[in-house]
């Protein structure tokens, strides 16, 4: 792999992370038409993943501080910041069964197939549709049971194309949460999957199983130099999305993501039937 695909490959991943568009499903497409499907592609993903994490640290620093700031508080009943907390920690019950006892089937079932992540990414246009013309009345806060009913969506978009950002936003919007709030919670509840899902799959790498070696045993290694600068890449385009779709969110446009969605998901599906 080279810097130039490493550094487009980060681009893609940061941008797509928080865009509802699927960053799994770009990063695969990626590799297809860049032609580095050969080599490491897991250490790769595991570096801007991480990267994305720290975007979101760093757009989002006053909302973590936040949270930290309350969190060891103790007024005799749970403050604002703690409820928060609880409700993040709810949000990650579904993800946290499905990565722990479902992610490496889904892995080996799904991954490499185009017209899978066609599908998803159509299927991820029909939820961000339905925001666009369904809008119940905004109610206040996160509730614990809307918490958890948002973390079933990201368990779901487990499968390649089917957008986390998009799944976890256009489930609260649909939910009827405020869309000021949202994509803050949103962007905050895929911090411990991602790095959870990270520190498993680097598990794999550490120490590879059977299978493992069987299925990527052949994969080239990738030069670290093209590993910084797909890290720099996903961090700097990541801080970018992050902030700007957080204001797409408020201002609720997310019609034009679903066109975008649909768009990529045919194309996909025909380039694999073709």
């Amino acid at each position: 792999m080279s810097d130039i695909q490493a550094l487009i490959l980060g681009i893609v991943q940061g941008l797509t992370e928080y865009l509802p568009v699927s960053s799994s499903g770009h990063l695969q497409i990626g590799h297809y038409l860049l032609g580095t499907a050969a080599f490491d592609s897991l250490t790769f993903d595991i570096v801007v993943h991480v990267a994305t994490v720290f975007a979101t640290l760093v757009i989002l620093w006053k909302e973590v501080f936040w949270i930290f700031r309350g969190l060891f508080r103790w007024d005799g009943r749970l403050n604002d910041e703690q409820r928060y907390a609880v409700n993040i920690l709810i949000s990650m019950i579904p993800i946290g069964i499905v990565g722990l006892f479902f992610k490496d089937y889904v892995d080996a079932i799904f991954e490499g197939s185009l017209i899978v992540v066609g599908v998803c990414l159509l299927v991820t246009a029909c939820l961000l549709a339905m925001t666009h013309f369904y809008k119940p009345q905004e109610r206040e806060g996160i509730s614990p049971l809307h918490a958890f009913i948002i973390g079933m969506a990201q368990a779901v978009a487990v499968l390649p194309g089917l957008s986390r950002s998009g799944s976890t936003i256009a489930t609260g919007l649909l939910l009827g949460n405020k869309k000021q709030n949202l994509a803050q919670f949103s962007f905050l509840m895929v911090i411990p999957p991602i790095l959870g899902e990270a520190l498993l799959d680097f598990k794999h790498i550490v120490s590879p199983s059977a299978e493992y070696l069987a299925e990527h045993g052949t994969e080239a290694a990738i030069p670290m130099s093209a590993l910084v600068v797909g890290f720099v890449a996903a961090f700097v385009s990541g801080c970018i999305a992050c902030k700007w779709m957080i204001s797409i969110v408020k201002q609720c446009k997310l019609i034009y993501f679903a066109i975008y969605c649909a768009i990529v998901g045919l194309v996909a599906i025909v380039s694999q039937i073709v």
